[in-house]
């Protein structure tokens, strides 16, 4: 069985919520789903993140990354890009990036804004950039997924995305929801059918 690791930075529950969603869609797949989180950074003097969280799924390592068949990446946005502590996370990786572990895998993307214009496109981008580099395939959602046409939240060929409003609170809509667990779903369904090629 194939296993595809769920892996998100969410401050107020929002990009937690898609991930939850693309969670389901990796399981409706057959595959299994491994989801994890990552601390947040401190910004100089202050207390370290604690080494377990207090709740919600456990910290990543990459170790992770290379157990797993195939990798789903959320964030919110910050300024059209990745959160921080996602991206220091990725900035650890380049000991994969050296024997290529990660190479032909499937990753897909995920993020949550506050406001419809928020830098959802941009933000998908550049979680997308350091997973291209590590010889990744990236999967996006295609124009087959029904809700692509008829979301006026979030949602897009790039990975999936849910307006979540000023403060944060916004559910996901119905049309969010799927279009998160069909990114799953589709991710789960290339790395099992990637995995078997590469055994023998």
């Amino acid at each position: 069985m194939a296993e595809i690791l769920v892996l998100y930075y969410s401050r107020y529950g929002a990009t937690a919520s898609l991930a939850r969603a693309v969670a389901t869609g990796v399981e409706r797949s057959g595959a299994a789903a491994r989801v994890r989180t990552v601390p947040p950074v401190a910004s100089g003097i202050g207390e370290a993140a604690p080494a377990v969280p207090k709740r919600g799924p456990p910290y990543a390592s990459p170790r992770d990354l290379e157990e797993t068949d195939g990798l789903v990446l959320g964030s919110p946005t910050r300024f059209g890009n990745m959160a921080a502590p996602l991206k220091h996370f990725l900035d650890g990786t380049s000991g994969l990036w050296t024997t290529g572990a990660l190479v032909d895998r499937p990753f897909g993307v995920f993020t949550s804004t506050s406001t419809m214009h928020g830098g959802q496109e941009t933000t998908l981008l550049s979680m997308a950039l350091p997973l291209i580099h590590q010889g990744m395939v990236w999967v996006g959602v295609p124009y087959t997924v029904p809700e692509l046409g008829s979301t006026t939240g979030g949602g897009g060929p790039y990975g999936a995305s849910h307006v979540a409003g000023p403060e944060g609170g916004r559910a996901l809509t119905r049309d969010e929801r799927r279009i998160a667990e069909a990114l799953g779903q589709r991710v789960g369904r290339l790395a099992a059918r990637l995995a078997g090629e590469k055994r023998p």
